[in-house]
């Protein structure tokens, strides 16, 4: 429940209560007053408040907090809403509301953070902007700030700074899926966790292998081979051919493998190469031309580790907490 609570705090407060101060709903100042009064109960926060601090912020001047009857209203109305729930549930305001809420507000900060830490930044993940109303398209709502949100991807900039991370996860890029994959590493029950994750997909996919698919090439798998120890126990009889361009990465998976069934490549693979392989196995991190592996397959079949919001074909989500999906695409 505090979840819930954390991730409704974050929601509202990057789209209605955003979308709200640049375009008010209303015609009437009174409507928008009672508008700006709710919102504040249901944020925690005076929205007025940080309406003054956003319009601040897009203007690049000076952050001040300036009291106004209209903050202090919103303030003493949030007091009395906190009141009455601690009055009538002590336990669930301080073991659940309150973290909830504290933890909405930390992923806010976040939010706001890597919306602009190195410049302002776009995603255009088509999922995450549907469910976060346009969120994603940030260089282009600072560009035009009063645009309805349903318009801002007819203004989306060219050359424009983007992620493919959205902004409450962007600071992956400074860890990195070698850094996550790291973690794993050491944890036996992630490691469980993640191959039996993949295991599900694949074996969703497992049909649209051609018969006899004997030779499968895996790309990046070294680290912890996990689309190895999936695959393999779906193709008993296949060997694999696992490429990677770090021989450290390559060291660190020898342990997890079957070394009679199992060949280590030491190079860079390209969109461009074709090996004499059944089926090629393209991780997430693929430091390479994406789309041209799904515009060219190198293999009669290639399962292409992708982001859960970018399906192509046949496809299987490995984890909605991963972010992540697989995409069997066919030469």
């Amino acid at each position: 429940m505090a979840l819930v609570i954390a991730l409704a705090v974050w929601w509202n407060a990057q789209t209605i209560a955003h979308h709200f101060i640049h375009r008010p709903f209303f015609r009437r100042a009174g409507a928008n007053h009672l508008f700006a009064a709710a919102l504040s109960v249901a944020l925690g926060f005076p929205q007025s408040l940080w309406r003054d601090r956003h319009l601040r912020h897009h203007a690049g001047g000076r952050v001040r907090v300036a009291l106004s009857p209209e903050i202090c209203v919103q303030a003493a109305l949030i007091v009395l809403a906190w009141t009455a729930i601690a009055v009538r549930s002590p336990m669930f305001f301080a073991t659940v509301y309150l973290p909830g809420y504290l933890a909405g507000l930390a992923l806010c900060a976040v939010h706001g953070q890597y919306e602009h830490a190195g410049g302002i930044t776009s995603h255009y993940g088509s999922i995450y902007n549907a469910l976060l109303l346009n969120d994603g398209y940030h260089v282009e709502h600072h560009a035009h700030p009063g645009v309805p949100w349903r318009r801002l991807p007819e203004f989306r900039a060219r050359g424009a700074r983007e992620s493919r991370w959205p902004a409450p996860l962007r600071w992956l890029e400074h860890i990195g899926l070698d850094g996550l994959e790291r973690v794993v590493l050491r944890s036996a029950a992630l490691q469980r966790l993640v191959v039996a994750a993949h295991a599900r997909a694949f074996r969703g996919l497992a049909a649209a292998l051609p018969a006899g698919t004997t030779r499968i090439a895996i790309v990046g798998g070294g680290l912890f081979p996990r689309s190895y120890l999936a695959l393999s126990r779906l193709c008993p009889d296949a060997a694999f051919t696992i490429i990677d361009a770090d021989a450290r990465n390559l060291a660190r998976a020898l342990p997890f493998v079957d070394p009679r069934r199992v060949e280590f490549v030491h190079a860079r693979f390209t969109a461009a190469a074709r090996g004499d392989y059944d089926a090629v196995v393209i991780p997430l991190s693929f430091d390479g031309d994406r789309r041209a592996i799904y515009a060219r397959p190198p293999a009669p079949i290639v399962l292409v580790h992708d982001w859960i919001w970018r399906r192509r074909g046949e496809s299987r989500i490995v984890s909605v907490a991963l972010l992540k999906r697989i995409n069997l695409v066919r030469a």
